[in-house]
């Protein structure tokens, strides 16, 4: 039997029918084709599915749809702006942070959580933001740089 699922995706009233065996991460890709967010390992130890709802970060593959009832989801494509990318998705290309990219969405994701959260993180703040966000390419030093420049471009853009 389908349920109604109404939420907020990307800040845009959605409602939808779906079963209730569905997770959040099957919703986004395969219901409302949100395709920004990966499944790397299906038991939230990657973190390439990560979302905001309402702010913080969570494993979509580990959610029910429908316990999201109401709620504000935020995917990868929620940063879109236009023609130009968010100041984190230009400091994780300029600082080639950024290989295969199947893991960008999550860092992108929990890099946002952290610093709508803190604007002003340190080094150690950023690596436990991001250690649920397993990366095989790229290591992790390239990230926190990223992140690092993502703050003082994020801090002229709210001067």
């Amino acid at each position: 039997m389908n349920h109604r699922l109404f939420i907020f995706a990307n800040g845009e009233p959605v409602e939808i029918l779906v079963e209730p065996h569905l997770t959040l991460l099957e919703v986004l890709r395969e219901r409302l084709l949100l395709t920004g967010t990966k499944e790397g390992c299906g038991t939230g130890d990657c973190g390439a599915c990560t979302v905001l709802i309402d702010g913080e970060p969570v494993c979509s593959c580990l959610m029910l749809a429908l316990e999201v009832e109401g709620q504000d989801v935020q995917t990868v494509e929620g940063l879109d702006a236009g023609d130009d990318l968010h100041p984190i998705q230009k400091a994780l290309i300029t600082e080639g942070a950024v290989q295969c990219g199947f893991c960008t969405p999550g860092i992108l994701m929990s890099t946002l959580a952290l610093l709508d959260a803190n604007p002003h993180p340190d080094e150690g703040e950023i690596r436990e933001a991001l250690a649920g966000n397993l990366c095989r390419c790229t290591g992790y030093d390239k990230v926190v740089r990223a992140v690092l420049s993502a703050t003082r471009e994020l801090e002229n853009v709210r001067v």
